[in-house]
């Protein structure tokens, strides 16, 4: 019991969590993770690995896709059979289904990435939109460590071995996922928010292909004023959706919208793809034999209680690290579809609770959870898999539960900071000649 707790106590404290160790550990995930996909690469033939799945599994699906757009048929993405046939044919009778859950925008991309032979496409989306990934958050943590003030320094070297580091990023490259780029166009707006509202706003806005993401971002925005990046997100979306329609038509629309309801009833709340395989308060209900209408109502619960915390932090004007770090956590939260590679979002949301904590120092427990939330993406899938254990989805909660105990600690904070000004202003007053 003793010993118990001494751990207990340095769990607490944080002192085990040393510079040393954070790098020591770092470098072992990193190299794991950098070993793993080189072996995975080497024992493939540049189209499908050992297993005969396709070298990426989910870019497959982007690839194909895009062959649709090339060969004047966009619309027949959205149809099972058809990209299944296609992908058959493609990488082997035996393939799996990998199908396309994206709005029509997105059909503009993997037009482009069919252009180019597969192995070519999924090298040159994973090196670009790492590379996005890594400017953004670099940016962002600028941002933050400055707030309003003279431009910082730029941060700590640590930063992108730890960037490389998280786990997610090894998920992301193993599925050829967009995890990537959809992180790199949160940190990117969120860096410039305050200063590039309208560069914000668009940014945002092409988060439109993964719209399950972005139900918060007008709550941010309208709560804290950003009206211009509002607007310009809003200009963003319209652009896309009016340039889809030039280039493709009215069909990918019409099919989109027809099929989004069966993708709803299939994976969301049938969980065709697997519960253990999805985040969120949803798929945590199903996969303990909750039923469709109860899953509802307790994802839509903690939206709302989410949504309202968001728009107080944007609202009250606290720093950067916060609101961006409410966010980010909170647009996972929300969502009610979301796999492992989305966890690339909680990346951002780790390092401006770290700026914070750097700034402002840690709260007790705050360093092993930080840690523990960091190597979380590794293991999600097979505990949740073997034991119903969502651990992803706890961890993204608790780390929310962090974010809102600072937030309420530097409001009460800079309230009391507030009226001791007045007090000493009013006294101050009071002994000058004028006043008496």
């Amino acid at each position: 019991m003793r010993r118990l707790d001494g751990l207990w106590s340095i769990a607490r404290s944080g002192e085990w969590l040393t510079r040393a160790r954070v790098r020591l550990w770092a470098l072992a995930l990193l190299g794991f993770s950098t070993v793993a996909l080189v072996v995975v690469a080497a024992t493939s033939n540049g189209w499908t690995d050992w297993q005969g799945r396709p070298l990426g599994t989910d870019f497959s699906c982007f690839w194909t896709a895009g062959l649709l757009v090339l060969d004047g048929r966009p619309a027949l993405a959205f149809d099972p059979a058809t990209l299944h046939g296609l992908l058959r044919a493609t990488f082997g009778p035996d393939t799996a289904f990998y199908g396309w859950l994206y709005p029509p925008p997105f059909l503009l991309v993997a037009g482009l990435l069919a252009l180019m032979p597969y192995p070519v496409a999924l090298g040159l989306w994973l090196a670009t939109t790492l590379a996005l990934y890594l400017v953004a958050l670099r940016a962002l943590l600028r941002a933050a460590s400055a707030d309003g003030a003279a431009p910082a320094a730029a941060p700590d070297p640590l930063w992108l071995l730890l960037a490389l580091a998280f786990p997610a990023v090894f998920v992301t490259a193993g599925h050829g996922q967009n995890g990537f780029l959809t992180a790199a166009l949160f940190a990117g707006a969120l860096a410039v928010v305050d200063r590039r509202p309208l560069l914000a706003g668009v940014l945002f806005g092409l988060l439109v292909y993964k719209p399950q993401f972005g139900l918060l971002i007008p709550v941010a925005l309208v709560a804290g004023g950003r009206w211009r990046a509002v607007a310009a997100a809003a200009v963003t979306v319209a652009g896309l959706a009016l340039l889809t329609l030039a280039a493709f038509g009215t069909e990918p629309w019409r099919a989109f919208l027809e099929g989004s309801g069966a993708v709803r009833t299939e994976v969301l709340e049938a969980g065709s793809a697997g519960w253990h395989k999805l985040h969120g308060v949803f798929a945590w209900t199903r996969m303990w034999g909750g039923a469709v209408l109860l899953a509802y109502a307790l994802h839509g619960a903690v939206a709302l209680v989410v949504g309202g915390a968001v728009a107080w932090i944007w609202h009250a004007g606290l720093p950067l690290s916060l609101r961006a770090a409410a966010l980010l956590i909170g647009a996972f939260v929300v969502a009610p579809h979301s796999h492992d590679y989305d966890l690339m979002l909680l990346a951002p949301a780790l390092a401006m609770l770290i700026v914070d904590g750097l700034r402002r120092g840690y709260h007790e427990g705050e360093k092993t959870l930080f840690a523990a939330v960091f190597v979380v993406p590794l293991f999600t899938r097979a505990v949740a898999e073997h034991t119903a254990i969502p651990l992803g989805t706890v961890a993204a909660l608790t780390l929310f539960a962090a974010v809102l105990r600072r937030c309420n600690k530097v409001g009460r904070r800079e309230n009391i900071d507030d009226v001791n000004d007045v007090a000493v202003s009013s006294r101050e007053h009071l002994q000058t000649p004028a006043a008496s």
